[in-house]
């Protein structure tokens, strides 16, 4: 397994980590009650992705508050223990942002203190290795969850070793931009998969701050919610759970996944046809872009762990390979796809 240092930090990681939302379960908005979760999860299943993982030199973990409003961040800490994993062994990060609880924002300073607090007794640690701010809504300044507040409470954080490293978890260029100024972060997270390579693609507005500013990212979302590996036929669309958040989205539509049929069949030739193929070239395709630091698959099980890590062992993808995938991609438009 590949590993890369997250900035100018010490802190080294694999070059494919495990996604923990799935491990939350179902889940709802409290403000809207829409889905926000997956369906549910087996516990034992749970466990032994993760131990396939660790098997495999997979030592980072990305969590959040939100992820079954802490239920993953729980079972994370179970699954370390019962597997006897040491803390100095792994790298887990976190993230506060969309869980407000009773706060106006939930990047109030109060808030975030409260929620790291949280997050730390939830995985049974006394330090974060990576914490990220989930989001880039923004309050205004001077208001409760304005970011300038929330970056010192974020610094003061590290500067009390509750925290070794920030992120920046955004969805928008300028998300990016104004968090690099005033938050200083040491690795971006967003989505990035190959029909949607919009913030690491060469000569975008992201790497270029990733260069200027020694910053690294992590990229979730790689399969496009299991899109990209071809799991799902047009002529019988899936449906999913109460919670899970996949029930709502678009792009599981019968016209989304006919019109993106012909970019799998095109990857099925170049890199093969089976699930772990497909997931190698996924991974391996992201990863292949300067500054991505982690690729982080979700999991829910020892199967889907094997799958997951494959981009991590095999050989890194070559500029031919990229570039044909790029091709793929370059003409048909997946407006449908949601990117989160």
């Amino acid at each position: 397994m590949r590993t890369h240092n997250v900035g100018t930090t010490d802190i080294s990681v694999s070059e494919i980590g495990f996604g923990c939302w799935t491990m939350g379960g179902p889940n709802f908005s409290p403000d809207d009650g829409q889905p926000v979760g997956w369906s549910q999860i087996d516990r034992d299943d749970i466990v032994a992705g993760v131990r396939a993982g660790i098997d495999a030199g997979v030592n980072h973990f990305d969590n959040a508050d939100v992820y079954g409003n802490g239920r993953a961040e729980r079972l994370l800490a179970d699954c370390l223990d019962e597997l006897g994993v040491a803390r100095g062994r792994v790298v887990i990060s976190t993230k506060v942002g969309h869980h407000r609880g009773t706060a106006r924002h939930a990047y109030e300073p109060h808030h975030i203190r409260h929620q790291c607090e949280q997050s730390l007794r939830n995985l049974r640690t006394d330090h974060i290795d990576i914490y990220y701010l989930h989001h880039d809504f923004f309050a205004p300044d001077g208001e409760p969850g304005n970011l300038p507040d929330a970056a010192e409470t974020m610094h003061r954080l590290r500067d009390e070793g509750k925290i070794r490293a920030i992120g920046q978890s955004a969805y928008s260029d300028a998300g990016f931009e104004r968090s690099t100024l005033i938050l200083r972060p040491d690795v971006f997270q967003s989505w990035a998969h190959m029909a949607a390579d919009n913030f690491i693609r060469p000569g975008a507005v992201v790497p270029k701050l990733m260069g200027e500013h020694h910053i690294s990212f992590v990229a979730f979302a790689p399969y496009a919610k299991g899109i990209l590996l071809g799991k799902f036929d047009a002529a019988n669309p899936p449906t999913f759970g109460e919670g899970d958040i996949r029930h709502q989205l678009p792009e599981f539509r019968p016209e989304v996944l006919r019109a993106i049929q012909p970019a799998i069949d095109g990857l099925k030739s170049r890199f093969g046809e089976t699930t772990e193929e497909l997931a190698s070239a996924a991974t391996r395709f992201i990863a292949a872009h300067p500054g991505v630091c982690s690729v982080i698959p979700g999991f829910r099980n020892a199967r889907q762990a094997a799958c997951n890590v494959r981009g991590g062992i095999d050989e890194p993808m070559s500029e031919s390979d990229a570039a044909y995938v790029r091709g793929l991609f370059k003409q048909r438009q997946f407006s449908e796809i949601t990117k989160r």
